[in-house]
């Protein structure tokens, strides 16, 4: 067996919910060995988070909390007690990287500040995640995940413009900001190999999501043009379930080269009117161009579909 990248690389992990443990289970998996703290009385509260084994509402047996934890020792221990104080400082001095999902200010409360951290172990790497960052004026603003995909500017771009905005499903912000807290880790850890100074890491789950509106911030600076919802198709086959006589497909990279190759497979002549020819056409003739296409679709199979389309080496 290969030896894993992170094996030997102590991580105290005083997360709790989903995007810290999700960071530590991250380091987890490539070796690390995770030590992570929990409240004696409460616990992490991502133990009643469904789903659940056999549906057992009423136990601490939720899959999710099972998923985010694996590979980790579980320790109880009052962070606010004497005996919890010296506890987490040993632990410090042993680890090489403290991740912590407290609000702003929190792990300080218990004793553990920049400047008393850096005294028990200055090789140490903090990384601390939060929904607005450490500073700032919203630092202190409690969140939901909907509130992170609206001030990340994700609600602004995805969605139809005749329909409410929408949000990715299930808690998908906290898994991006556990992915970028582990990427940050790795890379302050690198760093402290090279240097020998542990530093810290400020993680923002609404920064988090800004930085995954992809090309939106680039496309703008450099064109000027301000990327919006639009109309399910808006002239172009969507990119989204798109309902056919015995279910959905979801045209991928169809429709995106030679219209003539859709209007083939869609066996409508109607769709090879020249109007339809090039996408300003489409765009233009919008409306009139989403009909004839819905109706097209919702007169073939899924599978013909999908057969028909890689015979034009094309995805549906």
């Amino acid at each position: 067996m290969k030896t894993q990248a992170l094996k030997n690389v102590r991580v105290l992990d005083l997360t709790h919910y989903i995007s810290g443990p999700y960071c530590t289970k991250l380091l987890g998996d490539f070796g690390a060995d995770i030590t992570k703290i929990e409240n004696p009385v409460v616990g992490d509260p991502c133990r009643k988070m469904p789903p659940f084994d056999e549906g057992n509402t009423d136990s601490n047996d939720s899959l999710l909390f099972q998923y985010l934890n694996t590979n980790k020792k579980s320790v109880e221990l009052n962070l606010k007690s004497d005996f919890g104080h010296l506890a987490v400082e040993k632990l410090v001095r042993d680890s090489d990287i403290l991740v912590e999902n407290f609000r702003p200010g929190t792990l300080a409360s218990y004793g553990l500040t920049e400047s008393k951290l850096n005294t028990l172990n200055p090789n140490l790497i903090v990384v601390s995640i939060s929904n607005f960052g450490q500073t700032g004026p919203y630092k202190d603003f409690k969140a939901t995940d909907l509130i992170f995909y609206a001030l990340g500017g994700l609600m602004f771009i995805f969605g139809s413009t005749d329909k409410s905005p929408l949000k990715h499903a299930f808690h998908q912000a906290q898994f991006k900001a556990g992915t970028n807290a582990a990427s940050a880790a790795l890379m302050a850890f690198y760093e402290m190999i090279s240097s020998g100074n542990g530093q810290k890491v400020d993680i923002s789950i609404q920064e988090s999501m800004a930085a995954s509106v992809r090309d939106t911030t680039t496309s703008y600076a450099a064109s000027g043009i301000v990327r919006t919802r639009q109309t399910l198709m808006n002239g172009e086959l969507p990119r989204a379930p798109i309902q056919v006589k015995d279910g959905y497909v979801v045209p991928i990279t169809f429709g995106s080269t030679d219209w003539n190759k859709t209007a083939d497979l869609l066996e409508d002549e109607s769709l090879s009117d020249p109007k339809f020819q090039t996408p300003e056409g489409r765009r233009q003739h919008a409306a009139e161009f989403e009909n004839l296409v819905r109706a097209a679709f919702i007169r073939r199979g899924k599978h013909e579909l999908f057969y028909g389309a890689h015979s034009y080496r094309e995805l549906v």
